[in-house]
């Protein structure tokens, strides 16, 4: 049987960091505005989910 890895060290875990990761590696344009929330959202959580990181907004994080 394999060790079990830290979650910060399986880039399968939503608690791996990358090192491309970080506040401006998610682009999303155009910028939110209240008459575009719909299509902002999506690309947004399109965005986070190629990062792995949508559990962290969706709430499926405990």
């Amino acid at each position: 049987m394999l060790p079990r890895l830290e979650p910060t060290s399986d880039p399968a875990s939503p608690y791996f960091v990358h090192s491309g990761d970080g506040p401006s590696s998610v682009k999303v344009s155009p910028l939110l505005t209240g008459s575009n929330y719909h299509s902002w959202s999506r690309s947004m959580r399109r965005a986070l989910g190629g990062k792995l990181k949508l559990e962290f907004i969706d709430g499926s994080i405990p």
